[in-house]
């Protein structure tokens, strides 16, 4: 039996009660000052509405990788339009592509058609990190494990060395604030692959994070794209060069002395 000044008894439940819905009632009057004094509005009351034309100019992604190989995914977007984008919003998830029966499995789960960011329908991933994949490994605390590792800092704009985007709410979103008239961002994400397989990267370009503002291609599409990837379980071949950089070890390099001019020449135009 517990000590008497911790029992509820019925001489005690109906203090106990009152109390609590004072706290509650207390509790619910400061929420409302907190919603008062933000004004009360929705975070997406001031995203405009409409269409933006965007236009990908260039997406670049090696489609063979290896194994700790660093690489950079780089996208350039530009809004063709007249009138500056609110918030250029660009979703990445990436899907396996060893997958059995039909079904995809994303940086999330098994996903059907949704929206998010101002894109009308698609798959969109459910859960967490952009160059992750689920793991049907039974027992998993955590089951997704990563394809590639995202560098500190990044994503960046290209010849910067700031970082320039803001990881989202939305999931797997990077925001990168307004986009003017005529101007193009080329981003970068600098990778490193850390798991051998077959795996799709898909990029979606959005014009907003609440949905009302929408990115549009040319013909009134949702701007997107993917990169289908190999990843090798070979490590890379490298030397350092005359530089002090660690380079990638090119055919030419191995033929050294021993080959002939000819097998040299051979070796090096192709």
């Amino acid at each position: 039996m517990l000590p008497a000044p911790l029992e509820e008894s019925a001489s005690t439940a109906g203090p106990l009660k009152a109390r609590k819905l004072i706290g509650m009632g207390i509790l619910g009057v400061l929420l409302a000052a907190g919603v008062a004094s933000c004004g009360g509005s929705r975070q997406d009351a001031n995203e405009p509405e409409g269409n933006f034309p965007v236009s990908i100019v260039s997406a670049d992604f090696p489609s063979k990788q290896a194994l700790a190989q660093n690489t950079n995914l780089t996208l350039a977007v530009e809004n063709s339009g007249d009138t500056t984008i609110p918030d250029l919003a660009i979703t990445i998830f990436t899907s396996s592509n060893a997958t059995t029966g039909g079904s995809t499995t994303t940086g999330g789960t098994s996903t059907g058609p949704g929206s998010e960011g101002g894109a009308p329908t698609g798959d969109l991933p459910q859960a967490q990190g952009s160059f992750s994949v689920r793991s049907e490994q039974e027992g998993l605390a955590i089951p997704f494990r990563p394809v590639w590792i995202l560098e500190e800092g990044f994503p960046k704009l290209e010849g910067q060395a700031a970082s320039a985007g803001a990881e989202a709410a939305q999931t797997d979103t990077f925001a990168f604030g307004p986009l003017g008239a005529n101007q193009t961002k080329r981003i970068v994400w600098n990778v490193t692959p850390v798991q051998a397989g077959t795996y799709t990267v898909h990029y979606r370009v959005a014009a907003g994070l609440e949905g009302k503002a929408k990115a549009v291609t040319a013909d009134g599409s949702v701007p997107e794209g993917e990169f289908v990837v190999r990843i090798s379980s070979a490590p890379p071949q490298t030397r350092v060069d005359d530089s002090g950089k660690v380079v990638p070890i090119s055919p030419s390099d191995i033929v050294g002395q021993a080959g002939s001019q000819q097998q040299k020449s051979q070796v090096q135009g192709q």
